[in-house]
């Protein structure tokens, strides 16, 4: 069975990611771990000379978290959902980030699932959003859903890349079985600002990307635009883009598209969920 981590602080934006995830991956046999974190930062007191005894944490903050676990749980199961799935909650007292680390760890996550306020949220990464944080700190591959997000079958893929990195099977898996389970297809963007050609090291990993998609319906776009914002915005709009997938590992890349849009006019981090694939 899929193992599937989704951090949850009980808002209507991870509510929103929950219900996405459950549709996406009704079509598999899937381990749901629910975890709510209460972090350290928020229980040490403001001077930090203060750390709460274990049995004040337990009763002020975990046993409540349990409750609407609990809550959560029930609310699931009004939902109509297909496939034989099981459900786990947790909850932790630690750094947020460690607390992720810890559980993909232990319990042997295929992917997490994150909400996200869109655009304002993502940009956060400079000052330590969670979300931010998670996609670029932790090596899991990981599912960010916007607010706005409505699920919809994955029919349409879109996935930029500057062709600068090697693409392992096993880094692209999450977006073969995508492409198997929903019978997608995908869309290769490589954004140049001025129309250059590909160099040596860029062609030989693009042939890595036609290996992988051989037996898959995939093309490749080459886009001219001084905005790598901007050519991805038109392109999910021309194209009805279901599902944004990239590589983490091309940080200055990746990091532009998701946490530095320069145009007004961008939403798609708003209305897109975004594949951010980790080895």
């Amino acid at each position: 069975m899929k193992n599937i981590l989704i951090p949850t602080d009980f808002s209507e934006n991870s509510w929103n990611a929950i219900k996405y995830a459950l549709k996406f991956f009704e079509k598999e046999s899937c381990n749901f771990y629910f975890l709510h974190v209460n972090t350290i930062n928020a229980l040490v007191d403001i001077d930090r000379t203060y750390i709460p005894a274990q049995t004040v944490i337990d009763e002020s903050y975990v046993k409540p978290s349990k409750t609407k676990l609990k809550e959560l749980l029930k609310r699931i199961s009004n939902l109509q959902l297909k496939g034989n799935n099981r459900f786990f909650t947790l909850t932790d007292y630690n750094y947020f980030i460690d607390s992720i680390r810890k559980h993909v760890s232990e319990n042997k996550i295929d992917m997490i699932v994150m909400g996200t306020k869109g655009a304002s949220g993502l940009k956060k990464l400079i000052i330590g959003s969670n979300t931010g944080d998670v996609i670029t700190r932790i090596h899991c591959s990981t599912l960010v859903v916007p607010e706005n997000a409505k699920y919809k079958k994955p029919k349409e893929i879109a996935f930029p890349t500057d062709f600068s990195s090697f693409y392992s099977s096993e880094l692209l898996k999450p977006v073969l079985e995508i492409l198997d389970a929903y019978n997608a297809s995908i869309s290769v963007l490589h954004i140049n600002k001025k129309g250059g050609k590909l160099n040596l090291d860029q062609q030989i990993n693009k042939g890595y990307l036609e290996d992988h998609f051989v037996n898959h319906n995939y093309s490749f776009h080459h886009l001219t635009n001084n905005h790598i914002e901007s050519a991805i915005q038109s392109y999910v709009e021309e194209h009805n883009i279901d599902l944004i997938t990239m590589v983490a590992k091309n940080l200055n890349y990746f990091q532009r598209i998701l946490f530095h849009p320069t145009v007004k006019e961008i939403s798609y981090h708003t209305d897109i969920p975004f594949l951010v694939l980790h080895e």
